[in-house]
Formats: structure tokens, C-alpha cells, sequence
């Protein structure tokens, strides 16, 4: 069984976060939600109001093989993530082992753009801040869904994230199951 991690802070998207989380659950993925707040608080206040309670502290995720790990986004929630030290440590050894990354949102310009892990082409909300970031990086910014670019997988928002967490789906688990839980979902696939 794939093992998936979903880092979450203060401030990350709800919906991003709860459909990567739902559909990879259904697909039989174990998903661990992490909190990156402080003392290892694990109850976060999501970018409009709801509020989640991890599964552990993100310490408790280092030094732990991931066959992915999916990024939320949401503002400052994806900063938040990006300040967390042991997380930056994650995901650099995720790209390192060519292991699967996910980065929906402000994700992939806030998290991915700022520590270089960032492939030739992604895609990202796309307001000209974050166009900019990916193109700092090196990064061409396109305007589909989401972008599969070696092990990265990038989407724009929370109404792509069905699509992204599909095709993280597709690559973790088959492509015939994404297609099953899109059907059930009443969804296409990316």
C-alpha cells in the first residue's frame, strides 16, 4: 500500500487539502496529515475557518520513507510550509530519490520555487506573483490543470484539486483505479 504525506499549517487551503486526502484514501493510499505548526500542535485553522486536526506532528514524519508527499496551498499556509525546516528536509530527499511530489496552489511557488525543487515546466494558481516565482526558478509556467514534469506533479487551485489528487492516484496506485474513483465521483480525469 502506498504511503502518502500530506503536510498541513495554519492557513492551508480546506478543499485542496480534504479532496488530495479523500481521493487517495479511496483509492486504499495511507495518508498521514502532518501538522508544521509550532510544539507539535497538531490542530490547524485552515484558510477559511474549518479546522483540522493532524495526524502527527511533522516530526514525527522525518527520517520516514514516503512514496509521495502532497503539498496544499492556501496563503500564508504554503509559507508556513515552507519555514518548516524538517518538511524542506522531506521533500528535498522526496526529489532526490525521484519519489513522487505534489504541489497544488500557491505550493509550488511558495514551497517548491523557494528551495529549488521546482522542474522545467509546472503550473501554479495563476496570479503573476506566482508566474513570477516559477520563472525565478527556472521554471516555465503553463496553463494546464496539472502539469506532470519528471516525479512533480503541480495543479492551480482548489477547483483542480480532484484532477491533481487523481493523478497522484494514476501514478501511485493505476490508472484504471483514478478512472474508477473519477466516475464515482462524478468527475473527469486530468
Amino acid at each position: 500500500m502506498p504511503r502518502v504525506l500530506v503536510p498541513i499549517a495554519d492557513d492551508s487551503e480546506e478543499i485542496e487539502t480534504s479532496c488530495v486526502t479523500d481521493v487517495l484514501v479511496r483509492a486504499g493510499v495511507e495518508v498521514t496529515v502532518a501538522s508544521v505548526m509550532p510544539e507539535g500542535r497538531l490542530q490547524c485553522k485552515m484558510a477559511r475557518g474549518l479546522k483540522v486536526v493532524a495526524d502527527v506532528p511533522i516530526a514525527d514524519c522525518v527520517g520516514k520513507e514516503w512514496d509521495a508527499i502532497a503539498l496544499p496551498g492556501g496563503m500564508p499556509g504554503a509559507k508556513h510550509l515552507s519555514e518548516c525546516a524538517p518538511l524542506v528536509e522531506l521533500l528535498k530527499a522526496q526529489v532526490a530519490a525521484n519519489k513522487t511530489l505534489g504541489a497544488v496552489c500557491a505550493a509550488p511557488a511558495i514551497v517548491l520555487a523557494a528551495h529549488g525543487l521546482l522542474p522545467p515546466t509546472a503550473t501554479s494558481f495563476p496570479v503573476d506573483a506566482f508566474k513570477s516565482k516559477l520563472a525565478e526558478a527556472g521554471t516555465a509556467w503553463t496553463e494546464a490543470r496539472v502539469v506532470v514534469d519528471r516525479s512533480v506533479v503541480t495543479s492551480q487551485g482548489p477547483g483542480t484539486s480532484l484532477q491533481f489528487a487523481l493523478k497522484l492516484v494514476e501514478r501511485l496506485v493505476s490508472r484504471e483505479k483514478a478512472e474508477e474513483i473519477a466516475k464515482a465521483l462524478l468527475t473527469q480525469m486530468p
